[in-house]
């Protein structure tokens, strides 16, 4: 794995991207963040040697390489799940990747059902804290030494001087934000009401399909992580009502805007 890793970095250094410093993996509806950057390249994830390809609508499966807010960034526009058949080390392959290009801060963004009771759809959640509950662990398996230890320090999955950031750039942007704990479960099924009921029993606030194993793999190799989940549908006791895919994307969408918004201005400042 550590030799495809290399032949992937070499194929992007390649063609042209040249040490970025930030790294973003664009959840559900969330790759309108692009539109935002001074594209120099757009590679299609089926380009890149050793690159899964993602399967699910929602997203594009692309690379982007480009300029927001004066930083260099490489943008997954379309990330891999467990639950599409991957295995672990190919759903964080790409993160292994941004770090062998040079990318030291790593910033994920996904759509989540809230369990909060205080959380309403379209609320934006900093995360501050994660659950793992996927039935694999990124990191099980012969270590590689080159990436990190053998056993990760977690104390602080999620950077807490990024986490002050983005609440000062909300507030000096009028943005409401909520902060919580994300748990991660395989899917693809949305949760039941006794599932939702677990989550929220268990410490958390947000639960999604995605983005804990990124983390993971991400500080294994010595990065500060921040996530943000967008609430697209609610987990709570009297407010459980029937979710698509489809629903989700278009929840997610209509934060588009806003969420674009907090990076774009929170990056300028990392």
């Amino acid at each position: 794995m550590y030799e495809k890793i290399k032949e992937t970095a070499r194929f992007l250094l390649d063609i042209g991207i040249e040490k970025p410093e930030i790294g973003i993996v664009l959840g559900t509806g969330l790759g309108g963040i692009v539109n935002m950057m001074e594209v120099e390249k757009r590679i299609p994830y089926h380009d890149i040697p050793n690159f899964p390809v993602s399967t699910v609508s929602g997203h594009s499966g692309t690379l982007i390489y480009g300029e927001l807010s004066g930083k260099k960034v490489v943008a997954m526009q379309g990330r891999f799940h467990y639950y599409e058949g991957w295995e672990m080390p190919e759903v964080t392959f790409p993160i292994r990747v941004m770090k062998l290009l040079g990318v030291e801060k790593l910033m994920v963004s996904n759509a989540s059902g809230g369990v909060n009771p205080m959380f309403k759809v379209g609320d934006i959640m900093i995360i501050t804290d994660h659950i793992n509950m996927m039935p694999e662990h990124p990191l099980r398996g012969e270590n590689e030494e080159k990436f990190g230890p053998r056993f990760v320090d977690m104390h602080e999955p999620y950077s807490k001087k990024m986490i002050t950031l983005m609440k000062t750039v909300a507030r000096e942007n009028n943005i409401n934000v909520q902060e919580g704990v994300y748990l991660a479960l395989q899917g693809p099924t949305f949760e039941t009401p006794a599932e939702y009921r677990m989550v929220k029993l268990m410490g958390a606030d947000a639960v999604g399909m995605s983005t804990v194993p990124e983390v993971i793999v991400a500080k294994h190799m010595g990065m500060d992580c921040f996530g943000l989940s967008v609430i697209t549908d609610l987990g709570v006791e009297g407010k459980i009502e029937e979710v698509s895919h489809e629903a989700v994307q278009l929840a997610a969408k209509a934060s588009e805007a806003v969420i674009s918004k907090l990076v774009e201005a929170f990056i300028g400042k990392l």
